[in-house]
């Protein structure tokens, strides 16, 4: 759905999945909280993006109500990390959204790093 959205310009449709007072991790470094706010910056940020192509999703991770869901960038730009929570009406609405992370490389453990534990 984000990617048809996204490729129709139409931020509403992008923000209206959300829980109200959902927190998404953008712009990079900071937060922004709630769908209003959220239709807000999408309605900034696609006004200049390029076209979006779907890309697979990871397998969905669920604990009772809760689920974890995320994908591979297969643009390298950026894997993306979402978390729902079911509601009555089987609806999954996202409380959580960290689009566009670039994984950090595995650190090197040195054998005095080890020690301090």
């Amino acid at each position: 759905m984000f990617v048809e959205c996204a490729n129709e310009r139409d931020a509403a449709g992008i923000a209206a999945p959300y829980d109200e007072d959902r927190v998404m991790a953008n712009p990079p470094g900071r937060q922004t909280v709630g769908r209003d706010a959220i239709r807000v910056l999408w309605k900034k940020v696609l006004a200049n993006a390029p076209h979006s192509e779907l890309e697979p999703p990871l397998p969905t991770r669920i604990s009772g109500d809760i689920a974890l869901t995320s994908t591979h960038p297969e643009d390298g730009v950026g894997a993306l990390a979402q978390v729902a929570r079911r509601q009555p009406d089987c609806t999954w609405p996202r409380l959580l959204d960290q689009p566009e992370f670039v994984p950090r490389a595995p650190r090197r453990v040195t054998p005095a790093a080890k020690l301090d534990l």
